[in-house]
């Protein structure tokens, strides 16, 4: 059996282009199980189908697995069970399953694989007689663009029962690869194909790489005769009962940890020294039961600069205990409310200092972690939480809250990002068992807030995230384009009286010759109205004059008479008036004066 690392270096010395392709059947390979049942299970669970249908398929699926029914003869059998059903609703459904269900069952080595192949620039493909309702929520999470599956035949949107022929099984799939390798201009001799059964056979045998992953009996015995590559992952699939009782250990060892610190807290009275006594014995313990290692770099970046906000990627219930095993001492971690109410655990984490927030009320969650600044402030403690707020399916980095932003600005601490790339391997979301695993963790270098403003946190938020996906290998989020000038905004027609907008629109439905026709009466009937009122105002001039002179006339009388009768009284020009005294005589000009 090969291991891993061989099955990795044999890649690695495969040639480079995408004249290579790489080819995976999805069940069974990509992912520990079938998809087909956990979509069964969900059409059972929510009563789409009756006892009888079911007993149909099971009868089927039994016959196929015999020998005794062809693929196409089951597919035809299942697909009967959609018809009638929007498909729309029915792809909606298939990306929920994938994300609560599915996505947990990929196996991480089928990861590597796939990352591996794209770094040589290979052509990546999955090639699979399921459904692409099955297929692709996955195909988009590996970021896999080429797909071949089998196919149901939709009408005005519902499915009408029938499969589309031929089916992507046996001899299909061969079909389906060598149109793939003519579209690209691929060679499928220097090609891979990784599948688990011998259903594919016929493509196995049409490559020139072929390997048999986590193969069935049959496909293992094929691989030994004829000298293929052949590997077995444990990651997935039913534990065994040995990671289930680790895993319930791991788990509960939370509680005998912190009772362990209780009696130095009695001897010495110092809260803060038990817990870091109580958080050490858990971090060592539980990773001892889980058979969890830790290959970190940059691990002098935890000490440098304490107090801080360390933030980490959020992939694994695991990331509790790589946190802790990190850390070690004088933190104080923030974890949803949902955490509180589990029994004991709860509230050993809330006495710990673990602050519970409510993450739909953002107002309550920064009301709650307010105490956080006065631990970094005054208590030198450091805040450990996760920015994404919750658990991603896959290695993929999700979106950033602020909450550990305005954090650190207000405490005036820096930021530490701890790149976490495969805490999955150990626990991924959904799933309760811890599996061992070696996990890889990068400590960046601090990250100074000093100079940072609450008016450009969005950039700051985006520069740290950036760090992270660098890290990760994961493309970079691009700087917001600037805004455009704004236009001066157009008038709006909403702006015009109810009466006006209807006019307008009536208007516009009309046809160019109505329209004209409309717009030549409408001129015809404004100039009669002109003409109207100039006519009117024409009749109105006469009469309006002689009121206005008849009035003028009447006010100039009486003051034309008062005129008269003061001109009689003055005296005439030259005259002086009796007993006034006689004027001084002026004086004569000379010639050098001037006047």
């Amino acid at each position: 059996m090969a291991t891993i690392d061989e099955l990795l270096e044999t890649i690695e010395a495969a040639p480079r282009g995408p004249e290579v392709c790489a080819l995976f059947d999805f069940d069974g390979t990509i992912i520990s199980g079938y998809s087909a049942t956990v979509f069964l299970r969900e059409q059972i669970r929510s009563g789409q189908l009756s006892a009888r249908e079911v007993l149909e398929v099971f009868t089927a699926m039994a016959q196929f697995g015999l020998g005794n029914l062809g693929f196409s003869a089951l597919m035809a059998a299942t697909g009967q069970l959609l018809r009638g059903i929007d498909e729309a609703s029915y792809r909606a459904v298939g990306e929920e399953l994938y994300r609560k269900q599915i996505a947990r069952l990929v196996y991480p080595e089928a990861r590597r694989l796939i990352a591996a192949h794209r770094a040589r620039g290979h052509t990546v493909a999955i090639i699979s007689s399921a459904t692409p309702y099955q297929v692709e929520p996955a195909a988009a999470d590996l970021d896999i663009g080429e797909i071949a599956c089998t196919r149901l035949v939709v009408e005005d949107g519902l499915f009408t029962g029938a499969v589309e022929r031929p089916t992507c099984f046996g001899q299909g799939k061969v079909d389906a690869a060598e149109a793939l390798a003519a579209r690209v201009g691929a060679d499928l001799d220097q090609s891979f194909f990784y599948s688990d059964s011998t259903d594919d056979i016929q493509l196995l045998e049409r490559v020139g790489n072929p390997v048999a992953l986590n193969p069935s009996s049959k496909l293992r015995a094929v691989a030994h005769d004829r000298d293929w590559p052949s590997a077995n992952f444990g990651s997935r699939g039913r534990p065994t009962m040995a990671q289930f009782v680790r895993s319930i250990a791991a788990t509960v060892s939370l509680v005998p940890s912190f009772a362990a610190g209780l009696p130095i807290y009695a001897l010495t009275g110092s809260r803060r020294d038990a817990l870091n006594f109580s958080l050490s014995l858990f971090a060592d313990a539980a990773s001892a039961l889980i058979n969890l290692d830790l290959d970190v770099k940059g691990e002098e970046h935890l000490w440098s600069r304490r107090p801080a906000v360390f933030i980490f990627n959020h992939q694994s219930k695991a990331d509790v205990v790589i946190v802790a095993r990190l850390l070690r001492q004088d933190i104080a971690g923030v974890g949803k409310q949902e955490i509180k109410r589990m029994p004991v655990i709860g509230k050993v984490l809330e006495l710990g200092g673990v602050v519970m927030i409510d993450r739909k009320n953002a107002a309550s969650a920064i009301e709650a972690m307010a105490p956080l600044v006065d631990a970094m402030r005054q208590e030198g403690k450091s805040v450990v939480l996760a920015p994404e707020g919750t658990r991603t399916i896959s290695p993929k980095l999700g979106p950033f809250k602020k909450g550990a932003f305005h954090l650190a600005m207000q405490a005036g601490v820096p930021i530490v990002p701890i790149v976490i790339h495969n805490a999955g391997d150990v626990a991924p979301k959904g799933d309760f068992v811890f599996r061992p695993a070696t996990v890889d963790v990068e400590v960046l270098p601090p990250v100074d807030t000093a100079d940072w403003q609450a008016e450009t946190i969005d950039e700051h938020v985006r520069e740290v995230r950036n760090l992270f996906l660098r890290t990760l290998g994961q493309p970079e989020e691009p700087a917001p384009s600037r805004p455009r000038r704004k236009k001066a905004p157009r008038k709006s027609p909403f702006s015009q009286p109810a009466a006006k907008r209807k006019a307008t629109a009536a208007a516009k439905k009309q046809s160019p010759a109505k329209r004209a026709a409309v717009k030549k009466a409408a001129a015809k009937k404004a100039t009669a109205k002109k003409a109207t009122v100039k006519k009117a105002a024409a009749k109105k001039a006469p009469a309006k004059r002689a009121t206005v002179k008849k009035a003028t006339a009447g006010k100039a009388a009486p003051k034309k008479a008062a005129e008269k009768v003061a001109a009689a009284k003055k005296p005439a020009p030259g005259r002086r008036k009796a007993g006034a005294p006689r004027p001084a005589a002026r004086p004569k000009l000379r010639s050098n004066d001037t006047p």
